[in-house]
């Protein structure tokens, strides 16, 4: 295909997509195909030589469409509700036409100065601390992760690595009652053991990281909410700690599922007494199961004072914020280390985009870091390499859909749009029978 055959056979492809949304509530939210439906449709080997590109269009709806479930259905109530919109959908086009990898400033710098730069918008938006900017002094960072999976395990990854720096300085207030407690006392003679260990294993050629070292993981355990996410449980389990899920009620004030400040402090103290180091509390506002939404306000206090890595995941309710109503959710949140949400949920933006926020990037960066020589460049001591803050190295150009969407739409349009889901969802369950 050239470029002429791409403009061509491109603006049938948009045409598709527009004609696509433009009847969706004609086609079946669920599409009606069994298990293993497309052996019957795409041949077992591929072709040997190129096909015409009208024979490939052709079999978008016998072999895509038929199977595809239509999540912007007005029927389709199953998993969580989505939004998208042309901007994002144009974002995507430019992103996938440009198709840069944008793992370090200089292998793209437009997709990093966008990023950062949209990331500070949406703090404005979401009426966020100020400390989360890239722009800001103290060292603030955002990033687009892809989703909030990913971004709830590097929240878990950069608790964990705070957690061993301060076990292996033991300078940390986390670490204070060893000195006064027999299991303390026996933590401190292990770790001690541990480090001769180390140096032994790195003599032989072995290397057991500094910041992620598993004779420390052993000791630590995260907690969440039992209404959190269960990429919560999936990213504690990859990373190889102990997890204490805490036990929510239904707050007073929130009318919501949520765990309360005396519900974590027992579990601290519980678990110190056991001879194991709390290191992270993930929070969440607006949980699939239940929309539950934990007192950040009264949590932050206690993780602040413990040295807890306190993350809140946002992922559904999150783009609520963006309405002034809504940010009773968020009250609290200059204690928060680390901050995500989903825009793909419900800010009209287009499935993969995840902001998140750091109060200290710095720390963060460093926790993540290698660095070999080939991915080195002369302006790195002055630019942000978003690589440091997720696990793969690659990454797409997700900040042109919140560019877009943001300058299209506008805030306003934004608003009114959430306003009118929470509309529409109060008027159906007022008019329920058993209500």
């Amino acid at each position: 295909m050239d470029s002429e055959e791409f403009r061509k056979y491109g603006k049938e492809m948009v045409d598709f997509v527009a004609d696509y949304w433009q009847n969706v509530r004609d086609r079946k939210p669920l599409p009606d195909v069994k298990p293993g439906y497309i052996s019957d449709v795409v041949p077992e080997h591929p072709p040997r030589n190129p096909e015409d590109w009208k024979a490939i269009f052709g079999d978008l709806e016998e072999v895509v469409m038929r199977g595809n479930t239509n999540w912007h259905h007005p029927h389709f109530f199953a998993y969580f509700p989505t939004a998208c919109s042309y901007p994002a959908i144009m974002a995507d086009i430019l992103s996938g036409g440009i198709s840069a990898v944008g793992f370090t400033w200089k292998s793209c710098p437009s997709m990093t100065e966008l990023e950062m730069a949209m990331l500070d918008w949406l703090v404005d938006v979401l009426d966020l601390p100020e400390h989360f900017k890239n722009s800001h002094p103290g060292g603030g960072c955002g990033i687009i992760q892809n989703t909030a999976s990913d971004a709830t395990m590097i929240a878990i990854m950069t608790a964990r690595a705070r957690a061993v720096e301060n076990v292996k300085s033991d300078s940390s207030s986390i670490l204070s009652w060893m000195a006064s407690t027999d299991i303390g006392k026996s933590i401190k003679g292990a770790l001690a053991k541990m480090r001769n260990n180390t140096a032994a294993e790195e003599e032989s050629g072995i290397i057991s990281p500094h910041f992620h070292d598993p004779a420390v993981f052993e000791r630590l355990v995260a907690y969440c909410s039992d209404q959190a996410h269960s990429s919560v449980d999936k990213g504690i389990m990859l990373c190889g700690i102990k997890q204490r899920k805490l036990r929510s009620t239904i707050d007073p004030v929130l009318k919501n599922y949520t765990v309360t400040k005396e519900t974590l402090e027992t579990a601290i103290k519980e678990d110190r007494a056991r001879g194991l180091i709390p290191f992270i509390m993930i929070a969440t506002l607006g949980t699939t199961s239940s929309c539950g939404m934990d007192r950040v306000d009264e949590l932050g206090p206690i993780c602040n004072r413990e040295n807890i890595y306190l993350h809140v995941d946002a992922a559904y309710a999150g783009s609520f914020l963006v309405c002034p109503e809504f940010r009773y959710m968020s009250k609290g949140m200059e204690l928060v280390d680390s901050f995500n949400f989903n825009a793909h949920k419900a800010m009209l933006t287009n499935f993969d985009c995840s902001p998140m926020w750091f109060k200290d990037g710095a720390n963060a960066t460093k926790y993540f870091n290698v660095d070999p020589v080939y991915l080195k460049h002369e302006h790195q001591a002055v630019t942000a390499d978003y690589r440091h803050l997720q696990v793969a190295l690659g990454r797409r150009f997700r900040a042109l859909k919140i560019w877009f969407v943001l300058r299209r739409l506008g805030i306003q349009f934004i608003q009114a749009n959430l306003r009118q889901v929470r509309s529409d969802w109060t008027q159906a369950f007022l008019s329920r029978k058993d209500y």
